[in-house]
């Protein structure tokens, strides 16, 4: 019988039932059929329940070379949208025996400290966010399987990459304005280097040039309510023709540009008119309810996820990036005669 005040083992389970360690292990790893009798089986079971005993799985999976742990590496965990891609990607690995470890790696904070003493030996594969790829390097994480997110497939450090038609969601957008009338254009860009902006930065200035008398401003701006309203109040004492629509990179920066917009005594969308990108519950706690690409965050961690457990598994991921939505509300009108 197991000291009380030690965790049973394979041998105390071995002795209570009169087996060799043998059997143990191949009865509580499920390989024991044609190897003992079923007798043998429940009774080497039993005893395992009589002692509490539980099998070291950590131990096992490493010496099988495998832990069943991915490394999720983002670049923050305080906005809705990367919650939602680490819950979709979580609840999938669940479904297939897979823990998820989170990694962030925040603006102006620089990566974590490595918490693996060395990373490929415990973790079975990477799922990062381009956003935060310079965290790859520090954990060594661009050594094991890898699938990127947002990420230019053909510039990428992973074996696959799954991305958000996001270039679809900045001509939707541009199409929206255009077809409403709008002819003089602010973008509100996220100062991040990072291919998703770059690709919406492109979209945007490719499908607005080639439409008639057009103007397009662009303004740098932090990924923040502050940063945007600082930014949108210097575009729009800039010389030129003053915008009729502010388009933004993200729903949090169209919050920024309300304040400011209000602290010129201009309206939305009376006087100018105003676009998001994700549709994250801020965008309709805003007055008038923001009108933005939605991107489905769960089902972009669900999909990265699944492309990583194809490439564990030595399958092709599925190819195809996912559609995206506008989700037209009170923020756009036509412009001002």
């Amino acid at each position: 019988m197991a000291r009380a005040s030690t965790r049973p083992t394979s041998r105390d389970v071995a002795r209570a039932a009169g087996v060799s360690q043998a059997a143990v292990s191949l009865v509580l790893g499920d390989k024991w059929r044609g190897r003992v009798s079923e007798n043998t089986a429940e009774r080497v079971r039993q005893a395992a329940r009589d002692l509490g005993y539980r099998p070291n799985l950590a131990a096992r999976n490493l010496r099988l070379g495998h832990t069943r742990t991915i490394l999720l590496v983002v670049p923050e965990l305080t906005t809705e949208f990367f919650a939602g891609v680490y819950t979709g990607a979580a609840r999938l690995a669940a479904a297939h025996g897979f823990g998820v470890v989170l990694y962030p790696s925040p603006e102006g904070i620089g990566p974590a400290p490595d918490p693996f003493a060395s990373a490929p030996a415990a973790l079975d594969g990477v799922l990062a966010s381009s956003m935060a790829a310079d965290a790859l390097t520090a954990i060594r994480g661009d050594r094991l399987p890898l699938v990127m997110l947002d990420s230019d497939p053909a510039g990428s450090l992973g074996t696959a990459t799954v991305n958000l038609d996001i270039a679809d969601g900045a001509r939707q957008i541009a199409d929206h304005l255009l077809g409403l009338g709008h002819r003089h254009f602010l973008h509100l860009a996220a100062d991040v280097p990072s291919w998703t902006f770059e690709v919406r930065a492109r979209e945007l200035a490719g499908r607005l040039a080639a439409a008639p008398g057009t103007s397009l401003r662009t303004a740098p701006t932090p990924m923040t309510i502050e940063g945007a309203l600082t930014a949108t109040e210097t575009a729009l004492h800039a010389p030129g023709p003053p915008p009729t629509a502010i388009v933004c990179d993200d729903d949090k920066l169209a919050a920024g540009v309300y304040k400011a917009l209000r602290r010129r005594g201009l309206r939305v969308p009376d006087d100018v008119s105003v676009t998001g990108v994700d549709d994250i519950a801020l965008a309709a706690a805003l007055d008038p309810e923001l009108t933005t690409v939605r991107l489905d965050a769960e089902l972009f961690g669900e999909r990265g996820m699944r492309a990583l457990l194809a490439v564990l598994e030595g399958r092709t991921p599925e190819e195809g990036e996912i559609p995206v939505e506008l989700v037209v509300r009170g923020s756009t009108a036509p412009p001002r005669a």
